[in-house]
């Protein structure tokens, strides 16, 4: 029994002997790998400048507003600054039909350069033409009619100028649709251009003559104890009426340019069904002599802006180089921003006013509608 003892008592020595030792290179090791890591600390430390532990602390708005404030100019030549976009001197003037159609003609092309009253896009008009003629064959009945009764006492006058203002009315329609045709045809061909100037001088002449025989109708027409128009001559009134509505519906038809200007985007093609869509213009066209840059002036800065103020563009497409212009219109009271704008307006949004600059001579002419600007006012 006592060897039995002694030999279980050595065991147990032996044991404890091999768990100490574990332990010992345990924490040996542990140490190790402590000492490598403060090496690895002092030596980043040493080569950055900085504590690599430490956390930034700034926001993405402030990394955005340090890197746009690294390409701006110096705060000494400017005041305020606000977004731009560059528009024509017209602004953009975007046009669609009145009523729907097929396209039968495009006469005009991009950056075509266009008069005031030019046809832009054609659609389909025989329907048109067709009840204009039933109106006029009608028109030309009634007008029969009424000649061959007795004429009303005391409306001799008005009568004629009533025939008077409605052959104007004809004439001036038969030299638009000249000037038209004259028009397309010289764009096509390359025709002589004195032939445009000459249909282009029979409207003038055509519309000065309409205007002076109105003007006759009206001093007829105003004479007092003037007798109501009989039965034959309110029916040829109103069958003529009928060839004006018809005439309207006619020239619809054409989609004319209102100013002197140059053709920007097309959005239609010959052979489309089109119809009126203010969402989708099918012309987008405005007046590209003067390059305008329309800004909007947060409510802060609205106090240092003034007419005639000196201003500098700038646009990434031309990163080097300074537009300069003056403002030349003020908005008279503030209103949302539009440039730029996304989703619901919420309360923190800042009221601002809308600049428009004018830029120097051609200065503006390497800028084109609808880029992106930075405008500075100077001191």
């Amino acid at each position: 029994m006592r060897a039995v003892g002694n030999a279980a008592t050595a065991d147990g020595h032996l044991t404890g002997g091999l768990g100490g030792g574990t332990v010992h290179r345990t924490i040996a090791i542990g140490a190790a790998l402590l000492s490598l890591c403060l090496v690895g600390f002092i030596i980043a430390v040493m080569v950055t400048g900085t504590n690599p532990l430490q956390l930034s602390t700034s926001s993405p708005r402030a990394e955005a507003s340090r890197s746009s404030t690294s390409t701006q100019p110096s705060t000494q030549s400017w005041i305020a600054a606000a977004p731009g976009r560059v528009e024509p001197r017209s602004g953009l003037i975007r046009l669609g039909t009145q009523q729907a159609g097929q396209v039968e003609a495009i006469p005009v092309q991009l950056n075509s350069r266009v008069s005031e009253g030019e046809v832009l896009i054609r659609l389909d008009d025989k329907e048109a033409r067709a009840r204009l003629a039933a109106a006029e064959a009608e028109a030309a009945t009634r007008k029969r009619e009424r000649d061959a009764a007795p004429v009303t006492a005391g409306r001799e006058n008005v009568n004629k100028a009533e025939d008077a203002v409605f052959t104007a009315e004809r004439a001036v329609m038969s030299a638009r649709f000249e000037l038209d045709d004259t028009i397309a045809s010289n764009r096509k061909s390359g025709g002589n251009a004195n032939a445009v100037t000459s249909a282009r001088k029979r409207l003038t002449d055509a519309k000065d003559r309409l205007r002076q025989e109105q003007s006759s109708f009206a001093s007829a027409q105003n004479r007092s104890g003037l007798p109501a128009p009989n039965r034959l001559e309110a029916a040829l009134i109103a069958s003529r009426s009928d060839v004006t509505l018809a005439e309207s519906v006619l020239d619809k038809t054409r989609i004319r340019s209102p100013i002197d200007g140059t053709v920007l985007q097309i959005n239609a093609k010959v052979g489309e069904l089109v119809a009126p869509s203010p969402e989708l213009p099918l012309i987008v066209m405005g007046d590209m002599t003067i390059v305008r840059v329309r800004a909007e002036v947060d409510e802060a800065d609205v106090g240092k802006i003034k007419r005639d103020q000196r201003v500098f563009v700038r646009n990434t497409a031309h990163p080097n180089r300074d537009f300069e212009g003056k403002v030349v219109e003020l908005a008279p009271s503030l209103a949302m921003p539009r440039m730029g704008s996304r989703g619901a307006r919420r309360a923190t949004d800042v009221e601002v006013m809308e600049v428009v600059i004018e830029l120097d001579g051609g200065s503006g002419s390497a800028l084109l509608p609808g880029m992106r600007t930075d405008v500075f006012f100077r001191r």
